[in-house]
């Protein structure tokens, strides 16, 4: 029985809504995964609730913790396999 190759576990984006107040600074640096609302808060430009972050936009994605002036944003990696 051939063995299935299962697509690698990337890591996901979470918003944390309670400090997030729309600066909007990650929609920004994350033009390709969020863009803002009426109020300038973030959207998932998919509509998942925790994102997955494509491998290309990793490095974006953690710059844009790292500079998020409220702290909100973090990222959730996979355990080791």
């Amino acid at each position: 029985m051939p063995r299935v190759k299962k697509p690698p576990n990337s890591a996901r984006l979470h918003i944390d809504w309670t400090r997030c107040d729309g600066r909007g600074l990650c929609t920004e640096l994350l033009p390709t995964l969020l863009q803002r609302d009426d109020w300038g808060y973030p959207v998932v430009r998919n509509g998942a609730r925790e994102p997955q972050i494509p491998s290309g936009d990793l490095a974006e994605a953690r710059i844009a913790v790292n500079r998020c002036p409220r702290l909100a944003l973090s990222l959730i990696t996979p355990p080791p396999s």
